[in-house]
C-alpha cells in the first residue's frame, strides 16, 4: 500500500512539473509569433509609439495643470513655447503668439474663484517615425465661477512637446452633468 501511495505521489509530482513547463512554452510561443492582422483602416498619422519622452517633459506638462489650478498664469506661460497652437473642446482653433493666447486664458481664469483638477492618468507618447513627443492626460476639473456657478467635466488633453515646451494643446471635454 505504501509503495502504491509513493508511486502515485511521484506520478502526481511529475505531472505537475511537466504541466508547468508546457504552460510556460505555450505562453511564450504567441509572443514570438506575430502575424499581421488585416485591419479595416490604415492610420494616416502613425501607429508606432514608444514612451520615449523625458520625465522632465512629463513634469513640465503636469506642472502646467497645477499652475492653472493654483491660478499661477506666469507659471503656466513658462510651459509654452513662443508660439502655440490650441484646439479647444468647443471647436475654437487658435494658432499664434503664446503671449496673445495666454491673455485669453487669463481672462477666463480670472472669472473663476477656484479650479480643482483631479488627474486620473497620463501617458507619454513618442513617434520615432515623426520624431514627435506628446503627453496625453485624462482628468476631472471642477471650476467655480465668481457668480457661484460650478462647472464640472471630464477631460482628455493632448500636449505636444518640442524642446521642453508645449507647442500644441488639444482639449476634449465631456460635461459631468
Amino acid at each position: 500500500m505504501r509503495t502504491n501511495f509513493f508511486g502515485l505521489l511521484l506520478l502526481c509530482f511529475m505531472m505537475a512539473c511537466n504541466s508547468n513547463t508546457e504552460k510556460k512554452e505555450t505562453a511564450a510561443a504567441p509572443a514570438a509569433e506575430k502575424t499581421a492582422v488585416d485591419l479595416p483602416y490604415k492610420a494616416s498619422y502613425t501607429t508606432d509609439w514608444t514612451q520615449d519622452v523625458s520625465d522632465a517633459d512629463l513634469k513640465m506638462v503636469l506642472q502646467s495643470y497645477k499652475d492653472w489650478e493654483n491660478n499661477n498664469v506666469p507659471g503656466l506661460r513658462s510651459a509654452f513655447g513662443d508660439s502655440l497652437m490650441v484646439d479647444m473642446s468647443d471647436g475654437t482653433h487658435v494658432n499664434g503668439k503664446t503671449d496673445d493666447i495666454v491673455k485669453t486664458f487669463t481672462t477666463y481664469r480670472d472669472s473663476l474663484t477656484s479650479s480643482l483638477i483631479k488627474m486620473d492618468s497620463w501617458e507619454k507618447l513618442y513617434s520615432p517615425e515623426k520624431k514627435e513627443s506628446y503627453v496625453v492626460t485624462w482628468y476631472d476639473q471642477y471650476d467655480t465661477f465668481k457668480s457661484g456657478k460650478v462647472d464640472s467635466a471630464s477631460y482628455h488633453d493632448i500636449n505636444q512637446v518640442k524642446n521642453g515646451k508645449i507647442t500644441w494643446y488639444a482639449q476634449y471635454k465631456r460635461p459631468k452633468k
